[in-house]
């Protein structure tokens, strides 16, 4: 009998601390919790952390996230305003303030994540087929790119890879989405908190056409870099052999007026020294005439000279050499 009623005491006692467990619950610094009895939430959310009491078997503990979650987009193909198809990778970062609301609509992270991927990526769409590609590329409008000083100094380098005003910039671009998804996600007890372009790509079907035209515009610049280059070294030829016509003209015109002088004084002299007397001007008039013999006279030539001639005068009296 005594066996018996130990047996009680301890059944009862296990069942005690079992219905005990199973009306404790513990809530995290990081969850909320929704209360369900028979699947409907009842009461309010508990949102405060620590040792919580339910109905037991009855009533059943629902935690719900309470910390900044994250949603990250896979990437997608949409058209521009400007009919150009682009890769767009897409984040945001999302908490759940109304755990009710939340709990009632999507119940689960993952149906959060994928009613997040209907919002976000039709008001993306939305927005990028709005805009050009410039605006969702540009941070502001009010960013100025950088120019190469040469190429934009043509009027030709004006019109090669000029880029349109923009009106807006990337910034306004994903503020219009952030607006426009925060309050279609609202309904579900979730904050939008923010919202990103994480990558902005072309799409692999028109990337091979835009590296085409960029490469058809970089060798349309080096073209002409190349054509003003060779301009340029032919204006530098020309004026090299202007310069040195310049140069040989005047040095040849310097010779010939040092040759002059020199002539002059070399005559100025030759006339100052032979004519100081009548026997210094015969002397000049012989060895003049015996300096020209050997230019005028050779082994084989013949002269026809008139008696009277100054070059005979001398041959006249010379006689033959004696053997």
């Amino acid at each position: 009998m005594n066996s018996i009623k130990w047996f009680a005491v301890l059944s009862l006692l296990l069942a005690g601390v079992f219905v005990l467990g199973s009306s404790i619950y513990t809530v995290d610094e990081v969850e909320q919790v929704i209360i369900t009895q028979f699947g409907k939430p009842v009461g309010e959310p508990v949102t405060s952390a620590g040792l919580k009491f339910k109905i037991p078997f009855v009533q059943e503990v629902n935690p719900i996230d309470k910390r900044v979650l994250e949603w990250d987009g896979a990437p997608s193909d949409m058209p521009t305003k400007d009919k150009l198809y682009i890769s767009v990778d897409l984040f945001a970062r999302w908490r759940i303030i109304d755990p009710l609301q939340y709990f009632l609509r999507l119940r689960d992270e993952r149906s959060a994540q994928s009613r997040l991927d209907d919002i976000l990526g039709s008001e993306t769409r939305n927005a990028v087929a709005k805009h050009e590609l410039i605006e969702i590329i540009r941070t502001t409008k009010d960013r100025v790119p950088l120019r190469d000083v040469v190429l934009s100094s043509t009027e030709q380098g004006n019109n090669m890879g000029a880029l349109v005003p923009i009106e807006k910039g990337r910034k306004l671009v994903e503020q219009e989405i952030f607006t426009a998804a925060a309050e279609k996600v609202g309904v579900f007890g979730i904050e939008l908190l923010d919202i990103r372009f994480k990558r902005i790509n072309y799409n692999e079907s028109v990337r091979p056409k835009i590296y085409d035209r960029m490469i058809s515009e970089r060798r349309q610049i080096a073209e002409r870099f190349l054509s003003e280059g060779n301009g340029e070294a032919a204006r530098i030829r020309g004026n090299r052999v202007r310069d040195l016509n310049k140069i040989q003209s005047e040095a040849y015109r310097q010779v010939e007026e040092i040759r002059g002088l020199a002539d002059a004084k070399a005559t100025e002299i030759y006339a100052t020294a032979y004519n100081q007397s009548p026997e210094a001007v015969a002397f000049y008039e012989f060895t003049r005439t015996m300096a020209s013999y050997p230019t005028v006279i050779g082994d084989s030539t013949t002269l026809v000279l008139s008696t009277d001639s100054d070059l005979f005068r001398f041959l006249k009296g010379m006689s033959p050499a004696k053997e």
